[in-house]
Protein backbone atom coordinates (compact mmCIF):
# COMPACT_ATOMS: atom_id res chain seq x y z
CA UNK A 1 0.00 0.00 0.00
CA UNK A 2 1.41 3.38 -1.05
CA UNK A 3 1.25 6.10 1.63
CA UNK A 4 -0.10 9.37 0.23
CA UNK A 5 2.21 11.31 2.54
CA UNK A 6 5.19 9.55 0.95
CA UNK A 7 3.82 10.51 -2.44
CA UNK A 8 3.51 14.14 -1.32
CA UNK A 9 7.10 14.10 -0.11
CA UNK A 10 8.28 12.80 -3.49
CA UNK A 11 6.34 15.46 -5.41
CA UNK A 12 7.60 18.22 -3.09
CA UNK A 13 11.20 16.99 -3.42
CA UNK A 14 10.95 17.16 -7.22
CA UNK A 15 9.37 20.62 -7.06
CA UNK A 16 11.94 21.98 -4.59
CA UNK A 17 14.89 20.11 -6.07
CA UNK A 18 15.86 19.05 -2.57
CA UNK A 19 14.72 16.16 -0.39
CA UNK A 20 15.80 17.85 2.84
CA UNK A 21 13.94 21.07 1.91
CA UNK A 22 10.83 19.04 1.09
CA UNK A 23 11.15 17.27 4.42
CA UNK A 24 11.38 20.56 6.32
CA UNK A 25 8.22 21.85 4.65
CA UNK A 26 6.42 18.70 5.73
CA UNK A 27 7.89 18.73 9.25
CA UNK A 28 10.33 15.84 8.69
CA UNK A 29 13.99 15.58 9.53
CA UNK A 30 16.40 14.83 6.66
CA UNK A 31 16.89 11.28 7.95
CA UNK A 32 13.15 10.59 8.16
CA UNK A 33 12.56 12.14 4.72
CA UNK A 34 15.23 9.88 3.22
CA UNK A 35 13.70 6.80 4.85
CA UNK A 36 10.23 7.74 3.61
CA UNK A 37 11.45 8.14 0.03
CA UNK A 38 13.31 4.82 0.23
CA UNK A 39 10.13 3.19 1.52
CA UNK A 40 8.19 4.54 -1.47
CA UNK A 41 10.78 3.27 -3.94
CA UNK A 42 10.84 -0.15 -2.29
CA UNK A 43 7.06 -0.37 -2.42
CA UNK A 44 7.12 0.43 -6.14
CA UNK A 45 10.16 -1.69 -6.90
CA UNK A 46 11.87 1.09 -8.90
CA UNK A 47 14.23 4.00 -8.27
CA UNK A 48 12.45 7.31 -8.66
CA UNK A 49 15.27 9.76 -7.99
CA UNK A 50 19.00 9.78 -8.50
CA UNK A 51 20.34 11.46 -5.36
CA UNK A 52 23.70 13.14 -4.83
CA UNK A 53 25.03 15.71 -2.38
CA UNK A 54 24.35 18.50 -4.89
CA UNK A 55 21.18 17.68 -6.80
CA UNK A 56 18.23 15.39 -7.42
CA UNK A 57 17.33 14.08 -10.86
CA UNK A 58 14.33 12.04 -11.94
CA UNK A 59 14.77 8.61 -13.46
CA UNK A 60 12.59 7.80 -16.48
CA UNK A 61 10.27 5.83 -14.18
CA UNK A 62 10.31 8.72 -11.71
CA UNK A 63 9.30 11.23 -14.39
CA UNK A 64 6.25 9.16 -15.38
CA UNK A 65 5.32 8.56 -11.73
CA UNK A 66 5.67 12.27 -10.91
CA UNK A 67 3.14 13.27 -13.59
CA UNK A 68 0.53 10.87 -12.23
CA UNK A 69 1.26 11.73 -8.59
CA UNK A 70 0.56 15.42 -9.26
CA UNK A 71 -2.80 14.49 -10.78
CA UNK A 72 -3.69 11.98 -8.05
CA UNK A 73 -2.84 14.36 -5.21
CA UNK A 74 -4.81 17.14 -6.87
CA UNK A 75 -7.80 14.77 -7.05
CA UNK A 76 -7.45 13.96 -3.35
CA UNK A 77 -7.18 17.63 -2.39
CA UNK A 78 -10.17 18.47 -4.55
CA UNK A 79 -12.27 15.69 -3.03
CA UNK A 80 -11.35 16.82 0.49
CA UNK A 81 -12.19 20.43 -0.36
CA UNK A 82 -15.52 19.40 -1.88
CA UNK A 83 -16.55 17.52 1.27
CA UNK A 84 -15.07 20.04 3.68
CA UNK A 85 -16.68 23.12 2.14
CA UNK A 86 -19.66 21.54 0.41
CA UNK A 87 -18.78 22.96 -3.00
CA UNK A 88 -16.94 22.04 -6.18
CA UNK A 89 -13.74 24.08 -6.36
CA UNK A 90 -11.46 24.13 -9.38
CA UNK A 91 -7.91 23.76 -8.13
CA UNK A 92 -4.77 21.69 -8.65
CA UNK A 93 -3.05 20.93 -11.98
CA UNK A 94 -4.65 20.38 -15.38
CA UNK A 95 -2.67 19.10 -18.39
CA UNK A 96 -4.35 19.79 -21.74
CA UNK A 97 -3.08 18.78 -25.18
CA UNK A 98 -4.20 19.88 -28.64
CA UNK A 99 -2.95 20.04 -32.21
CA UNK A 100 -0.82 23.06 -33.12
CA UNK A 101 -3.59 24.88 -35.00
CA UNK A 102 -6.36 24.17 -32.49
CA UNK A 103 -4.05 24.88 -29.58
CA UNK A 104 -2.80 28.20 -30.93
CA UNK A 105 -6.11 29.57 -32.15
CA UNK A 106 -8.62 28.20 -29.66
CA UNK A 107 -7.54 25.92 -26.81
CA UNK A 108 -4.63 28.03 -25.55
CA UNK A 109 -6.64 31.27 -25.36
CA UNK A 110 -9.62 29.47 -23.82
CA UNK A 111 -7.35 27.81 -21.23
CA UNK A 112 -6.07 31.26 -20.28
CA UNK A 113 -9.64 32.53 -19.86
CA UNK A 114 -10.51 29.51 -17.70
CA UNK A 115 -7.54 30.07 -15.36
CA UNK A 116 -8.58 33.72 -14.94
CA UNK A 117 -11.89 32.44 -13.59
CA UNK A 118 -10.17 29.86 -11.36
CA UNK A 119 -6.94 31.34 -9.93
CA UNK A 120 -6.13 28.24 -7.85
CA UNK A 121 -5.80 26.13 -11.01
CA UNK A 122 -2.41 25.53 -12.66
CA UNK A 123 -2.80 24.82 -16.37
CA UNK A 124 -0.28 23.15 -18.69
CA UNK A 125 -1.05 23.29 -22.42
CA UNK A 126 0.84 21.00 -24.82
CA UNK A 127 0.53 21.63 -28.56
CA UNK A 128 1.71 19.03 -31.05
CA UNK A 129 0.45 17.47 -34.26
CA UNK A 130 1.72 14.12 -32.92
CA UNK A 131 -0.96 12.02 -31.22
CA UNK A 132 0.22 12.05 -27.59
CA UNK A 133 -0.69 8.99 -25.55
CA UNK A 134 -3.01 10.32 -22.86
CA UNK A 135 -1.79 7.89 -20.21
CA UNK A 136 1.91 7.92 -21.04
CA UNK A 137 2.12 11.73 -21.01
CA UNK A 138 -0.22 12.35 -18.09
CA UNK A 139 -2.76 14.28 -20.19
CA UNK A 140 -6.00 15.15 -18.42
CA UNK A 141 -7.87 16.46 -21.48
CA UNK A 142 -6.89 16.04 -25.15
CA UNK A 143 -8.71 18.08 -27.80
CA UNK A 144 -8.61 16.25 -31.13
CA UNK A 145 -10.37 15.97 -34.44
CA UNK A 146 -12.01 12.55 -34.39
CA UNK A 147 -13.16 10.36 -31.49
CA UNK A 148 -10.91 7.71 -29.94
CA UNK A 149 -11.82 4.02 -30.06
CA UNK A 150 -10.40 3.24 -26.60
CA UNK A 151 -12.61 1.94 -23.80
CA UNK A 152 -10.35 3.62 -21.25
CA UNK A 153 -11.20 7.05 -22.68
CA UNK A 154 -14.31 9.21 -22.76
CA UNK A 155 -15.00 11.27 -25.90
CA UNK A 156 -17.28 14.29 -25.73
CA UNK A 157 -18.02 16.18 -28.92
CA UNK A 158 -17.26 19.88 -28.67
CA UNK A 159 -18.08 21.00 -32.20
CA UNK A 160 -18.95 19.83 -35.70
CA UNK A 161 -15.96 20.02 -38.03
CA UNK A 162 -15.00 19.10 -41.59
CA UNK A 163 -11.74 18.93 -43.51
CA UNK A 164 -11.87 20.85 -46.75
CA UNK A 165 -9.61 21.65 -49.67
CA UNK A 166 -8.40 25.25 -49.71
CA UNK A 167 -6.01 27.56 -51.53
CA UNK A 168 -5.13 31.25 -51.62
CA UNK A 169 -6.79 33.63 -54.12
CA UNK A 170 -3.36 34.27 -55.63
CA UNK A 171 -2.75 30.57 -56.28
CA UNK A 172 -6.18 30.18 -57.87
CA UNK A 173 -5.57 33.15 -60.17
CA UNK A 174 -2.29 31.58 -61.35
CA UNK A 175 -3.35 27.95 -61.60
CA UNK A 176 -7.12 28.04 -61.91
CA UNK A 177 -9.82 26.64 -59.63
CA UNK A 178 -10.36 22.85 -59.78
CA UNK A 179 -13.92 21.99 -60.81
CA UNK A 180 -13.69 18.36 -59.63
CA UNK A 181 -11.42 16.05 -57.66
CA UNK A 182 -10.14 14.62 -60.95
CA UNK A 183 -8.41 17.92 -61.68
CA UNK A 184 -6.37 17.86 -58.47
CA UNK A 185 -3.59 15.83 -60.07
CA UNK A 186 -2.76 18.89 -62.17
CA UNK A 187 -2.31 21.11 -59.11
CA UNK A 188 0.41 21.71 -56.52
CA UNK A 189 -0.65 19.71 -53.46
CA UNK A 190 0.52 20.26 -49.88
CA UNK A 191 0.24 17.06 -47.84
CA UNK A 192 0.87 15.76 -44.34
CA UNK A 193 3.63 13.27 -43.62
CA UNK A 194 3.63 11.15 -40.47
CA UNK A 195 6.65 9.15 -39.23
CA UNK A 196 6.03 5.47 -39.79
CA UNK A 197 2.93 6.14 -41.91
CA UNK A 198 4.32 8.12 -44.82
CA UNK A 199 2.27 10.67 -46.75
CA UNK A 200 -1.34 10.68 -45.59
CA UNK A 201 -3.87 10.49 -48.45
CA UNK A 202 -6.75 12.93 -48.73
CA UNK A 203 -9.98 11.08 -47.94
CA UNK A 204 -12.36 12.92 -50.28
CA UNK A 205 -16.01 12.45 -51.11
CA UNK A 206 -16.46 11.58 -54.79
CA UNK A 207 -19.35 10.44 -56.98
CA UNK A 208 -18.37 6.87 -56.06
CA UNK A 209 -18.26 7.65 -52.33
CA UNK A 210 -15.31 8.31 -49.96
CA UNK A 211 -12.05 7.85 -51.82
CA UNK A 212 -8.43 8.12 -50.59
CA UNK A 213 -6.49 10.26 -53.04
CA UNK A 214 -2.74 9.73 -53.14
CA UNK A 215 -1.45 12.68 -55.11
CA UNK A 216 2.04 13.78 -56.09
CA UNK A 217 2.72 16.30 -53.33
CA UNK A 218 4.90 19.28 -54.16
CA UNK A 219 5.61 19.78 -50.43
CA UNK A 220 5.05 17.43 -47.49
CA UNK A 221 5.30 18.36 -43.82
CA UNK A 222 4.50 16.90 -40.40
CA UNK A 223 3.06 20.25 -39.27
CA UNK A 224 -0.54 21.18 -40.00
CA UNK A 225 0.23 24.76 -38.97
CA UNK A 226 3.06 25.04 -41.50
CA UNK A 227 0.81 23.56 -44.18
CA UNK A 228 -1.75 26.30 -43.52
CA UNK A 229 0.96 28.98 -43.79
CA UNK A 230 2.20 27.52 -47.09
CA UNK A 231 -1.34 27.54 -48.47
CA UNK A 232 -1.85 31.16 -47.37
CA UNK A 233 1.44 32.06 -49.08
CA UNK A 234 0.10 30.64 -52.36
CA UNK A 235 2.28 27.54 -52.67
CA UNK A 236 -0.53 25.06 -53.30
CA UNK A 237 -3.77 23.38 -52.24
CA UNK A 238 -4.10 22.01 -48.71
CA UNK A 239 -6.67 19.74 -47.02
CA UNK A 240 -7.42 21.39 -43.70
CA UNK A 241 -9.95 21.51 -40.89
CA UNK A 242 -12.38 24.37 -41.45
CA UNK A 243 -11.76 25.40 -37.82
CA UNK A 244 -8.04 25.71 -38.53
CA UNK A 245 -8.54 27.99 -41.54
CA UNK A 246 -11.69 29.86 -40.45
CA UNK A 247 -9.92 33.15 -39.67
CA UNK A 248 -8.01 32.93 -42.98
CA UNK A 249 -11.23 32.34 -44.91
CA UNK A 250 -12.95 35.22 -43.11
CA UNK A 251 -10.00 37.49 -43.95
CA UNK A 252 -9.93 36.40 -47.60
CA UNK A 253 -6.52 34.73 -47.33
CA UNK A 254 -7.88 31.25 -48.19
CA UNK A 255 -10.79 30.00 -50.30
CA UNK A 256 -12.56 26.66 -49.57
CA UNK A 257 -12.79 24.44 -52.67
CA UNK A 258 -15.29 21.79 -53.81
CA UNK A 259 -17.27 22.24 -50.59
CA UNK A 260 -20.33 20.42 -51.95
CA UNK A 261 -18.45 17.16 -52.33
CA UNK A 262 -14.78 16.97 -51.33
CA UNK A 263 -15.08 17.24 -47.55
CA UNK A 264 -14.40 14.82 -44.70
CA UNK A 265 -16.00 14.65 -41.25
CA UNK A 266 -13.48 15.43 -38.51
CA UNK A 267 -15.57 16.54 -35.55
CA UNK A 268 -13.72 18.01 -32.56
CA UNK A 269 -13.78 16.04 -29.30
CA UNK A 270 -12.57 16.48 -25.76
CA UNK A 271 -10.98 13.17 -24.76
CA UNK A 272 -10.12 12.25 -21.19
CA UNK A 273 -9.53 9.12 -19.08
CA UNK A 274 -12.64 7.36 -17.86
CA UNK A 275 -12.95 7.74 -14.08
CA UNK A 276 -15.61 6.99 -11.50
CA UNK A 277 -14.80 10.31 -9.84
CA UNK A 278 -14.23 13.00 -12.46
CA UNK A 279 -12.38 15.95 -10.91
CA UNK A 280 -14.23 19.25 -11.05
CA UNK A 281 -11.36 20.89 -12.94
CA UNK A 282 -11.76 18.41 -15.82
CA UNK A 283 -15.55 18.41 -15.90
CA UNK A 284 -15.87 22.20 -15.70
CA UNK A 285 -13.08 22.84 -18.21
CA UNK A 286 -14.72 20.53 -20.76
CA UNK A 287 -18.06 22.26 -20.11
CA UNK A 288 -16.32 25.61 -20.65
CA UNK A 289 -14.77 24.46 -23.94
CA UNK A 290 -18.14 23.15 -25.15
CA UNK A 291 -19.91 26.43 -24.38
CA UNK A 292 -17.25 28.63 -26.03
CA UNK A 293 -16.80 26.47 -29.12
CA UNK A 294 -20.54 26.16 -29.68
CA UNK A 295 -20.65 29.98 -29.72
CA UNK A 296 -18.21 29.93 -32.66
CA UNK A 297 -19.53 26.81 -34.40
CA UNK A 298 -22.30 28.47 -36.44
CA UNK A 299 -19.93 31.05 -37.90
CA UNK A 300 -17.30 28.44 -38.80
CA UNK A 301 -19.76 26.05 -40.48
CA UNK A 302 -21.36 29.00 -42.27
CA UNK A 303 -18.11 29.34 -44.23
CA UNK A 304 -19.04 26.02 -45.87
CA UNK A 305 -22.65 27.05 -46.39
CA UNK A 306 -23.78 24.81 -43.51
CA UNK A 307 -26.14 25.51 -40.64
CA UNK A 308 -25.81 24.10 -37.12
Amino acid sequence: MIDLDDMRLFVRAVTDGSLSAAGRELGLSPAVASKRLTRLEQALGVRLLQRSSRRLSLTSEGACYYERCVSILADVDEANAMVGRGQMEVRGALHVSASLDLGRQYIGPLAAQFTEQHPELRMRVSTSDAMLDVFEHGVDVAVRSGAMADSRLVSRRLALNYRVLCASPGYLRRRGTPASTDELEHHACLMLHRPGRGILPWMLQTAEGPKPMRLDAIITTDSGDLMRELAVAGHGIAFKSIWDIATDVEAGRLVPLLTQSAIQEAHIYAIYPSRDFLPARIRLFVDFLLERMREREGTVLGLLGMKV
